[in-house]
Formats: structure tokens, sequence, C-alpha cells
């Protein structure tokens, strides 16, 4: 789930900048003047000219570029974690909406550019209302967690797992077509009923629907969401008539 970024061109260094660069980089195993001969020689300044100011000159310049190097690395971490809260969920460890539809865009767009299936498969949990208002709400969310990390356990690492709603989950298959994702959606509802939530000593079982959907090369997020949405409610409601 990268997102690729178009770099500005930049213009190309000189030879010596780019050994001098090379230089820097090996100066871990360097310290002090020990380092300075190497860089001004690879500057061409010839040892006659080689006198304290100039050592001292280059001694600053090699601290500067150490200095932006951390900071650069220090900037990366900082973007990496910003890009990271922006996309996952605000108390679980999915992707919020807003991730999960970019990557459904994405997964939409290789369909149709190398005609690869790929499939959604969209989960509604039943009740938590109820487990709220018999258990406290410490309780519902203990179940929307177990619920998000038996998805996870379950899916490969090219599959996207996302939370759609307060109770509404969404899974993305890779490489996978309407009928592989329908058992692969069959193995994920078995896991989560033989895995119930376990709360202050009560096991609080999980009541779900369900539903797969293949994702069509043209298809736009909303329509494909609408479509497994609407699978799940087909199958919401042979539940509701087995139980009648």
């Amino acid at each position: 789930m990268k997102v690729e970024r178009n770099s500005p061109t930049r213009p190309a260094r000189s030879v010596a900048q780019a050994a001098y660069a090379r230089r820097v980089e090996a100066g871990s195993s360097l310290d002090g003047a020990d380092s300075v001969a190497p860089a001004a020689s690879v500057l061409g300044i010839p040892e006659t000219e080689f006198t304290p100011k100039v050592r001292d000159a280059i001694m600053g310049l090699m601290s500067e570029v150490d200095n932006l190097r951390r900071e650069l690395t220090q900037t990366r971490a900082r973007l990496e974690d910003v890009e990271k809260t922006a996309d996952q969920d605000g108390m679980l460890p999915l992707l919020n909406r807003r991730a999960f539809v970019r990557e459904l865009t994405r997964y939409i767009a290789f369909t149709g550019r190398y005609n690869t299936p790929a499939s959604l498969i969209y989960f509604d949990l039943n009740h938590l209302k109820r487990t709220n208002d018999t258990f406290g709400h410490a309780a519902g969310d203990a179940v929307l967690s177990h619920f998000a990390d038996v998805l996870q356990t379950h899916v490969r690492e090219s599959d996207c797992v996302g939370r759609l709603g307060g109770d509404e989950f969404g899974v993305l298959l890779s490489h996978a077509n309407q009928e592989q994702a329908l058992k692969k959606a069959d193995i994920l509802a078995a896991a989560l009923e033989n895995s119930p939530t376990s709360w202050n000593g009560h096991a609080i079982p999980v009541s779900f629907a369900y539903g797969a959907f293949e994702l069509k090369a043209g298809d736009n997020p909303d329509t494909a969401i609408a479509r497994a949405d609407q699978a799940m409610y087909v199958q919401k409601k042979s539940q509701r008539s087995a139980a009648e």
C-alpha cells in the first residue's frame, strides 16, 4: 500500500561531488581529523593549501552534512508516522474508510489494466448495540477489536482489511474471482464464529452477515461497495429465513 511519488528533477552532481558524498557516507568508520584528509583529496585541494583554516572549513562542512542527514532521517520518520495515522482507523489497527476506498480504487484499476481478478468481501456485525447494553461499551469495543484481529490473521499480506463504518468491515482479496471470494468469505466466517470474544470471564458470541462481490473493470468504489453490501443483505435475509 505504497503511494508512488514523483521526485522533482535534480541537477546532475559532478564526479567530485558524488565521490565526496560517498566518502562522507562511509565516514562513520572515520572520525575527526582522520576523515578530513580523504575529503580534501576528493575535493582536489593540494596538500600545500591544506592549512588549519581549510581543515576547519572542511570539518564544518562535514558536520553540516551529518546534521542534514540526521534531520532528513527524522523528517522521513515523522512523515511515515503521519501517513500511517492518516490511513489507520481511529480505534482499530485497520485501514479507515478513506484509505480502504483508495486501495479499492487501485484494485479495480489493476483488474482492468492487467486482467487479474480481485474481489471485495463485506462484513456487517449484528447486535453490537445489544452487546453494549448488556456488557458495556468497553465490551463492544473488545468485540470490534477481536473481530478485526481475526480478519487480519486469516488474510494474506497482499489483501487489505478496513473498517468502513461503526460495525462494517471490508476485505479486499487480490487474485480472487467470485468463486474464490465466496470460499474465502466462508472460511473467514467460520473463523469468526469459532472465536468468540472473551470479556471479563464471559464468552461473547459474534453474529454477522457477509457478502462477496468480484470487482469489474470500470467499477467505481461506491458501486463496488454497494454491490458487496447488497450481497451481504441477501445473505442476512437468508439467515433470518432459516431462523424462522
